[in-house]
């Protein structure tokens, strides 16, 4: 699969927007896509499996969106929790600027869009909430990963989709091997072959 469809820095096109009908957090809305992104026509079936965690979402704190796409899961949070700060990060120009003009276009101002290395360092996440991406490889998932659980705050937990036959149990063990200390993993949903993991800081 060409990287630059998925969580990549380079972009062979240009931006060229077509709408989309997509249903979010409960209601139908039409959304703005492109080409060179992931999914780019509609919600994927992963990114829905994970969305029905919702109701799991804590009203307020600051939660963390990685690798953002066209804008799903971050719109998703900032609908269900309006008093939330929202921090979507991609390394794709074309999502970020999808989420911008999504987010504009639905009047969402509790969400950041940003590259991941814009994040403060010092920042840390209540919640982090993604559909990873998983075919840019184990190494760099993993890298992913390890930037990015450390900072969850106390008490806090991250949740990710990732489908069964893409590797859901080997990232399990994983997790488990590598965050064996100071925080728990748990599998808390297995819906349509998509497993969705939960990282539990203690």
């Amino acid at each position: 699969m060409p990287n630059n469809h998925y969580f990549s820095e380079s972009a062979d096109e240009q931006l060229r927007l077509k709408k989309i009908k997509v249903k979010l957090y409960g209601n139908k809305y039409e959304l703005s896509s492109s080409t060179g992104i992931f999914s780019p026509n509609e919600l994927d079936t992963g990114t829905e499996v994970l969305l029905k965690q919702l109701d799991e979402i804590k009203p307020q704190g600051t939660i963390l969106d990685v690798g953002c796409g066209w804008g799903p899961i971050a719109l998703s949070l900032a609908l269900a929790s309006p008093k939330a700060k929202i921090v979507a990060i991609d390394v794709n120009q074309k999502s970020l600027a999808l989420t911008k003009i999504n987010a504009e276009a639905l009047g969402l101002n509790n969400i950041e869009v940003c590259t991941p290395e814009v994040v403060k360092d010092s920042l840390m996440f209540d919640e982090i909430w993604s559909n990873p991406p998983i075919r840019v490889g184990k190494k760099v998932l993993h890298e992913i990963l390890a930037t990015w659980l450390p900072r969850l705050k106390p008490g806090g937990s991250a949740r990710l989709v990732v489908q069964k036959n893409l590797g859901s149990d080997s990232l399990q063990k994983w997790l488990e091997n590598e965050f064996s200390v100071g925080f728990q993993i748990s599998r808390i949903a297995s819906i349509k072959g998509f497993r969705v993991l939960k990282v539990t800081r203690d």
